[in-house]
């Protein structure tokens, strides 16, 4: 519900910066978080501002932590830049200062977990295998992660995957997948 194709994700990180405090300031236990995609991306930028103080874990889901093969290309193409406006301009491979200070090195518990199936045969050409699609399963990684898992499942996939979820949930509850 948030504006994820008009604003950078530093930007991003402070619109949903007041709905998390509310959240993570009226409850007893630890806050987790699980990010799908660039959502990931908005995770590490909002918890290096903003992190809470009863941090809990991080799930990604299909995250281009080190960036997508697909946005090198599309970056400087209008109906891209249009359709994923500033953060998708954050998803190129090659990273800056200013980037890496936007997604610093992470110092709290991380949990990957990647696709290796593609439902599209046009941008499958682009991308190393295995991906899932829009992510290689080597962009996915972070370094400083404590798990990381591959499954049969598409990019879009991830988030309605039955064994993604379950994999969450162990993640969640016990650091590991």
């Amino acid at each position: 519900d948030y504006a994820s194709r008009r604003k950078a994700l530093e930007s991003l990180a402070e619109v949903i910066h007041p709905a998390i405090e509310l959240f993570a300031d009226g409850i007893d236990g630890s806050t987790h978080f699980v990010g799908h995609s660039m959502g990931g991306l908005l995770v590490r930028a909002y918890l290096a501002r903003y992190r809470p103080k009863r941090l809990g874990r991080v799930v990604m889901l299909g995250t281009p932590n080190s960036g997508s093969e697909i946005a090198d290309r599309l970056k400087n193409v209008l109906p891209y830049r249009a359709w994923f406006g500033p953060a998708g301009q954050q998803l190129i491979t090659t990273r800056d200062a200013t980037l890496d200070a936007i997604l610093p090195p992470v110092d709290y518990p991380v949990g990957v977990i990647a696709g290796d199936r593609s439902i599209y045969p046009v941008s499958s050409v682009f991308l190393p295998k295995p991906h899932d699609g829009r992510v290689s399963v080597e962009n996915t990684r972070l370094d400083g992660m404590v798990d990381h898992i591959v499954i049969n499942a598409s990019h879009p996939g991830l988030v309605r995957s039955r064994l993604a979820i379950d994999q969450t949930i162990a993640f969640l509850r016990h650091g590991r997948f």
